[in-house]
């Protein structure tokens, strides 16, 4: 069994900043990738003070990842990169069959945007998308939206957990993934890459 980490702050840039990263163990608990977000959420909201600037503690990082495991190739983002649909077209050229999206959405955006943009992101990849999501109040005050779920190749919700802590578990149909991707062949259409 190969296990997805979570967000996880490590030893990002020489400058002090952390990065924002995503680890997969293998079953033997070695690392075989490590992803850093790309994408830096940093708004400041009209009309209100209210404001987040993560590039002040948080390093970019360059590049998207893609590990083999057991149950087939995954592509690695975090939280805000699920808003760039470019991240996940290059993660399943380059062969991502899932995807992952661990993340602390605010809740206020969650509730707008969240389920559409993970189901978006299944669809327009033909790709089943993990998206662990952290929900709750924080010491600061924030409220982030949680909804943790899998979504399959074909945007359908398989399994949730709207708040709180728990399990969200799916059966992975590789083969109907590959056989739907095979009839309805939209990733080889793609004109610009």
């Amino acid at each position: 069994m190969w296990v997805v980490g979570g967000t996880v702050p490590l030893r990002g840039a020489a400058d002090g900043r952390v990065a924002a990263a995503s680890l997969v163990y293998d079953a033997a608990g070695e690392r075989r990738a490590r992803y850093d977000k790309i994408h830096l959420f940093d708004i400041q909201v009209p009309g209100r003070e209210e404001s987040y600037r993560e590039s002040a503690n948080v390093a970019p990082g360059a590049a998207p990842v893609v590990v083999a495991t057991p149950v087939g190739c995954l592509g690695l983002s975090v939280c805000y990169d699920v808003r760039f649909p470019e991240l996940f077209r290059s993660l399943s050229a380059a062969g991502a069959e899932l995807l992952t999206v661990p993340s602390a959405f605010t809740e206020p955006t969650g509730r707008a945007h969240w389920e559409t943009l993970l189901r978006a992101r299944a669809i327009e990849n033909l790709a089943f998308v993990l998206a662990p999501a952290q929900s709750g109040f924080h010491p600061n005050g924030r409220e982030t939206y949680g909804d943790s779920m899998v979504v399959d190749h074909w945007g359908r919700v398989l399994d949730r957990l709207p708040r709180g802590r728990g399990c969200v578990i799916a059966e992975i149909d590789l083969g109907r993934q590959r056989r739907d991707r095979d009839s309805f062949p939209s990733l080889t259409h793609r004109v610009f890459n």
